[in-house]
């Protein structure tokens, strides 16, 4: 019994570590874009139907315990080899970054995934309905529903472990390495306990007191399929709202995952859990909170959006898993059982990740999965209509019929011009309201961050607005710097309208680097909203791609691109790419800018302080660095905003304008550990 407990909660642990430790990985080689979770959750969930698929296959096998053994040492000699030839036997080498471009990151995402982590993930997931299997064969008399609950205790504990405790105190590499150890103790302990329970001839007897039991009909097999599709689309439909829409916070994804696993292991208890009547009440309750929550969106606070969403979720979560709990089947057919709703994890997380950016123009799916758990309600509280076929036939009757009304019926946003949505986030373009009566004008907004915004007076067509007015730290030194119209070159880290090219005259050059080619359509000129680039005198050309991709190629093929500027616009509004603010990054940007160049960090962001791991990176490389804090003038237009500057030549920020208003960057805003690709830690840095 002890091996069983230890084998299915090591299993469980370590599949839950392997995602944030994997996914903080790939995380920088993607451009940080919320979306790679969503992708990552779609491969785990893909591995997950296929680890039970692989188990269900296997219990019908006489020689079971020696073929797992088999796939078992097959799979400790890839990490042995990996091991060999990467960092750690999980984290890629540098020759499986992606290509720089425009080229679509979903299957790049996948590909990398399963060359990294496929083969022990798939066995992880497999060992959870495969232990439970063969306890049942052992201890026939004994329930297994409460091996399931102890896989998600595991499972929840692994997740919240990561951030808590392993990602603040060890490198990625020794992370990698910590993992592949616990896998080789796992994979002896399941190995020795499969070929212990063959050799006894437990694994190939027949389980007598269930030999009569009801083979699951294809209609019930499809509920469970529909109630697993409904969770898993309203987690990752959470998730996306959550991370879009509010908030962009690190590894807030980590909540939306604990609450669904949460969910499990209650419903799966074997304990007073289950109650639709009460759970219908509650869901009701916290829907019209998520009603006011979209109501007042702009003016709430987003840590009780966050609450109100996250209660949400877990209610809808607790119907679906709940249902799935009262219709599970006898010990016999538990493989058919994981494998039906795995199968409907992963058909939510396409859904969600595949097939919603391609037909809905805004996180319309968070909708759709919000009405398929009210209508598992209402069926749930019919008992004369409480039939599988009935059931099943009414959700996914319902699930089309609302996707297709969805596709016709709704526009992005009432506000916007237009909208696209793509793997990066949703772009919108809408009418800006000026304060300062210059005029109206366009504004680009990406979920919750303003990408800039332009006047369409004439008058005013080139005046910098928002963030990037002529008295931000940006704008002091840039309307200030000596060698503006003197062939300077510029290089921009995040394109946004293009609004700083305003500053360039003509005989500059201006290089941006952009990842959302949506972002780059329109700043371009699309639809005539936004003429920064197309007006500009200056040399301005546009890189798409991840920025810290497209200039180490550069570096690698012989092009340094001597900027006297270099501008970090990605920190704003809480997204914080963390990949391009380590001392590997900034090592890069020195190589690419003149002995007297001048780089600037935009950080304006409401949560997260970036101040302390400049400070660490200025004395690191023996930069100079001053903070520059503007507040909100509405006779320019302009936002609250923080720039950063720093240099390797003092003399550079000696510009008369930057000084008065410039404050030293130093350690009163605290201090934290050196940032590196293999070490960076952003809760500490949550306000």
């Amino acid at each position: 019994m002890l091996q069983f407990i230890i084998g299915i909660f090591l299993s469980a642990f370590l599949l839950f570590q392997a995602q944030p430790m994997i996914g903080k990985f790939i995380l920088p080689w993607f451009g940080g874009a919320p979306a790679v979770w969503s992708t990552a959750m779609l491969f785990f969930q893909l591995f997950l139907t296929g680890g039970y698929a692989y188990a269900y296959w296997l219990v019908k096998r006489k020689n079971q315990g020696w073929i797992h053994a088999g796939v078992l040492a097959a799979t400790l000699a890839l990490l042995f080899v990996l091991g060999l030839l990467w960092s750690s036997p999980i984290t890629p080498s540098a020759e499986w970054k992606p290509a720089v471009g425009d080229s679509p990151p979903v299957p790049q995402l996948l590909l990398l995934l399963t060359v990294a982590i496929g083969l022990p993930y798939f066995v992880l997931a497999a060992n959870s309905p495969l232990m439970q299997a063969w306890f049942s064969a052992l201890f026939p008399k004994q329930s297994y529903a409460r091996l399931y609950s102890l896989s998600n205790v595991g499972s929840l504990l692994g997740l919240l472990a990561y951030p808590l405790l392993i990602e603040p105190s060890l490198p990625l590499q020794i992370q990698g390495w910590a993992w592949s150890g616990g896998f080789v103790v796992f994979a002896l302990l399941v190995g020795w306990i499969g070929l212990r329970a063959q050799k006894k001839g437990y694994l190939s007897a027949p389980t007598a007191d269930e030999s009569d039991a009801k083979k699951p009909s294809f209609s019930l097999m499809a509920l469970w399929t529909i109630l697993g599709a409904t969770a898993s689309a309203f987690l990752l439909a959470t998730t996306n709202q959550i991370t879009q829409e509010v908030a962009v916070i690190p590894f807030l994804w980590i909540i939306p995952l604990a609450l669904y696993l949460l969910s499990f292991i209650l419903a799966f208890s074997d304990g007073p859990w289950v109650h639709p009547r009460l759970y219908a009440l509650l869901f009701a309750a916290a829907s019209l909170g998520v009603l006011y929550a979209l109501a007042r969106a702009g003016q709430m606070d987003i840590y009780f959006q966050i609450a109100i969403y996250s209660v949400h979720l877990f209610l809808a979560c607790m119907i679906a898993h709940g249902e799935l709990y009262l219709l599970r089947p006898s010990a016999k057919y538990l493989t058919n059982f994981y494998v039906m709703v795995s199968v409907g994890g992963a058909l939510g997380g396409i859904f969600v990740t595949l097939v919603a950016p391609y037909i809905f123009t805004g996180y319309w799916e968070f909708y759709l999965s919000w009405l398929l758990t009210f209508a598992i309600l209402i069926l749930s509280l019919l008992p004369r209509w409480n039939k599988p076929q009935f059931r099943s036939t009414a959700l996914w009757a319902t699930a089309l019929v609302a996707t297709f009304l969805i596709m016709l019926a709704f526009n992005p946003f009432a506000d916007a011009l237009t909208a696209e949505r793509n793997f990066y986030g949703l772009i919108r373009v809408k009418d800006w309201r000026s304060s300062s009566g210059r005029g109206d004008g366009y504004e680009m907004i990406h979920g919750a961050t303003i990408h800039g915004a332009q006047y369409l007076n004439p008058r005013w067509r080139d005046e910098p607005t928002i963030y990037y007015t002529r008295d931000s730290g940006l704008g002091l030194v840039l309307e200030n710097y000596p060698k503006a119209d003197k062939g300077m070159r510029m290089g921009v880290l995040g394109l946004g309208v293009g609004a700083m090219t305003t500053y360039a005259k003509e005989g500059d050059v201006v290089r941006y680097y952009e990842i959302n080619p949506v972002v780059a359509k329109y700043a371009e000129g699309a639809g005539g909203y936004f003429s920064f680039l197309a007006d500009s005198p200056a040399d301005v050309s546009v890189t798409l791609g991840d920025a810290r991709l497209a200039l180490e190629r550069e570096l690698a093929e012989g092009r340094p691109q001597n900027f006297d500027i270099l501008v970090l616009d990605t920190f704003s509004s809480d997204a914080v790419p963390a990949h391009l603010i380590t001392k590997e990054a900034f090592a890069l940007y020195l190589n690419h800018m003149t002995p007297d160049g001048i780089l600037i960090a935009h950080i304006s962001n409401r949560h997260i302080d970036l101040r302390p791991v400049l400070y660490g990176l200025a004395q690191e490389f023996g930069l100079t660095g001053l903070v520059v804090d503007a507040s909100a003038n509405d006779a320019i237009d302009s936002y609250p905003s923080r720039f950063v500057i720093l240099s390797r030549n003092p003399q550079s920020l000696q510009i008369p304008a930057l000084q008065v208003r410039a404050v030293p960057l130093d350690d009163s805003s605290g201090t934290v550990r050196l940032w590196t690709d293999d070490y960076s830690n952003l809760f500490q840095i949550l306000r």
